[in-house]
């Protein structure tokens, strides 16, 4: 089928035209250079048989016939005069004929009969009169002087001579006669060569003209269509139909043309179309941005209120409540002292999960320009925090060399105080806490480890644990908010750096890693003290507000 634009099945190639152009060009010049081939072959055939063939046959026959007049006039005289010096002229005529270019000449002319039968009858009377007058005549002058010859003798020669001059005489005329056709047949195939050299010359000149309109018509004037209709559509006219013209070659490749003019047109519809979307895109995003925006303004009212309004009352409620418990604790029944338990301990842990809340939604949005931090003397600034949490639970906090990185120093050591504080409170009852401190440098960052001997942590949950209010324990076993590790991931990330859990291998416990930029000069410090006694040189607890938001004795539960 063909369609707009598309060529005709019918359409001949360019290939198919060319081709049958080439080919009765081809034809007519075979043609023509047959007949030159032909017509030199036949003028040379025809130059050589009369510069050559019969120019040798004729010097020949008369070279033949004035040695036989010598031969004739020599044995004359010999029979007049007995002189043997009259003899010369034949001797020298018998001495002079024959020779191997007479026998070539003979099997050359041996092709033409008339020819051949011609020079064969000369050949015989010359030999007849040498053989029935002149040796007999010779021999008898030779025995008995010239009377030994009669006038009969002398008579029958000159018959015999006037046979062999005939037929000398005859042979020439039929040389002659070939020799002026030869002549003919040359000037003949002259005029036909000089006719086809000239039709050939013509020829190639028509075949010239012919391909070069051929080339016009079928290649240069669809190509030169198809450029103008390609430069108009590169110059931003993308409606402009690129039309298939030509033979089927340059046909093809408009409608690969038109083709992609067509898939240009719709890529360009489709880049408007979502330009379109983008901007709508944009402006939906705007939109959320500023609800985004009103919504953090009224979180931070919210902690604000939390802050305050909240705590206050909260409080007030746990004051009275321990109040209660301690003036009237044994003085009402079983039930009520369980009661009253239970309101102090929720009142406490509430008052936990509020601060651990603020604590959450202030990274990121409170604190100032990344600074240096010696993760060294944070480590032991978290570690004077949970000095008696430490002191209880036996622990050894040590660390090697720790570098210094970029970042906020209240959050790294609140970083540091939930790790440390987690390490101590899961850990394993058969054996003394050991929490050690390490890192590494990666590229442009240091990788750091926080490894314990503790209970461990199973790697199914290695993700879950990083989510906010997510525990694995009862908090009858371990008490806590869920929040802490939720923290050190937003503080890590706040930091633009990861935090995973590694699987152990080599024995029990849990490996947490982290990573942070690196600082100004980012070289380890304090390589092997002990967290504790660091803080016992630098003077024990922070004053941070942020690092106070832990509870000093379980910090956030995992």
């Amino acid at each position: 089928m063909t369609g707009p634009g598309r060529p005709s099945r019918w359409t001949a190639t360019l290939r198919a035209r060319l081709g049958r152009a080439l080919t009765v060009a081809a034809a007519v010049l075979g043609v023509l250079v047959l007949m030159a081939l032909t017509a030199t072959v036949q003028v040379i055939r025809a130059q050589d048989d009369v510069t050559d063939l019969y120019f040798r046959a004729i010097r020949e026959a008369n070279d033949g016939y004035i040695r036989m007049l010598d031969a004739e006039t020599g044995v004359r005289g010999y029979a007049l005069t007995g002189d043997p010096a009259t003899l010369e002229p034949y001797q020298h005529a018998i001495s002079g004929s024959g020779g191997s270019s007479t026998a070539e000449l003979a099997d050359e002319l041996a092709a033409d009969p008339e020819l051949a039968a011609a020079r064969d009858e000369a050949v015989a009377r010359a030999r007849v009169w040498f053989l029935e007058f002149a040796e007999p005549t010779i021999a008898a002058v030779e025995a008995g002087g010239p009377a030994a010859v009669t006038p009969a003798d002398v008579e029958r020669g000159r018959v015999l001579f006037d046979r062999t001059r005939d037929a000398v005489e005859g042979y020439l005329e039929v040389i002659l006669d070939h020799r002026a056709e030869a002549n003919d047949r040359l000037q003949t195939w002259t005029r036909v060569l000089v006719a086809s050299a000239a039709a050939l010359a013509v020829g190639a000149m028509a075949v010239g003209v012919g391909l070069w309109v051929t080339l016009g018509r079928s290649v240069t004037r669809p190509l030169a269509a198809l450029a103008a209709d390609t430069r108009q559509v590169s110059s931003g006219d993308l409606t402009h139909e690129v039309l298939s013209t030509g033979p089927g070659e340059i046909a093809a490749l408009a409608d690969d043309v038109e083709t992609m003019r067509r898939v240009l047109v719709r890529q360009v519809e489709q880049a408007a179309h979502s330009a379109a979307e983008l901007v709508e895109a944009h402006r939906l995003l705007t939109g959320q941005a500023a609800e985004l925006e009103r919504s953090n303004r009224d979180l931070e009212q919210f902690a604000y209120v939390a802050s305050h309004d909240l705590q206050e009352p909260l409080r007030k409620v746990a004051s009275f409540t321990q109040l209660l418990q301690k003036r009237y604790g044994g003085q009402l029944d079983e039930r009520a002292d369980q009661y009253i338990e239970f309101a102090v301990d929720g009142a406490k842990r509430m008052q936990r999960l509020i601060q651990d809340l603020l604590g959450f939604s202030r990274v990121g949005r409170v604190g100032g320009e990344p600074a240096p931090v010696d993760m060294a003397d944070a480590l032991a600034v978290a570690a004077g925090n949970l000095e008696h949490a430490i002191d209880d639970a036996g622990a050894e906090v040590t660390h090697d060399g720790l570098p210094v990185v970029l970042g906020e120093r209240p959050l790294l050591v609140q970083l540091l105080q939930n790790l440390v504080a987690n390490a101590v409170k899961f850990r394993d009852p058969q054996r003394p806490p050991r929490v050690r401190l390490s890192a590494r440098r990666v590229a442009d960052s240091w990788e750091f480890e926080c490894r314990d001997n503790g209970i461990g942590i199973d790697q199914q949950y290695a993700e879950r644990v990083f989510v906010i209010f997510q525990r694995l324990h009862a908090k009858e076993t371990y008490e806590g908010t869920g929040i802490g590790l939720s923290l050190c991931k937003k503080i890590v990330e706040h930091h633009g750096g990861q935090i995973w859990i590694e699987p152990v291998t080599d024995g029990p416990g849990t490996s947490i890693r982290w990573t942070l930029p690196a600082g100004a000069s980012g070289e380890p410090v304090a390589a092997g003290v002990p967290a504790v006694d660091h803080v016992a040189v630098t003077g024990g607890t922070t004053t941070d507000a942020s690092a106070r938001t832990i509870d000093e004795t379980t910090a956030a539960g995992r």
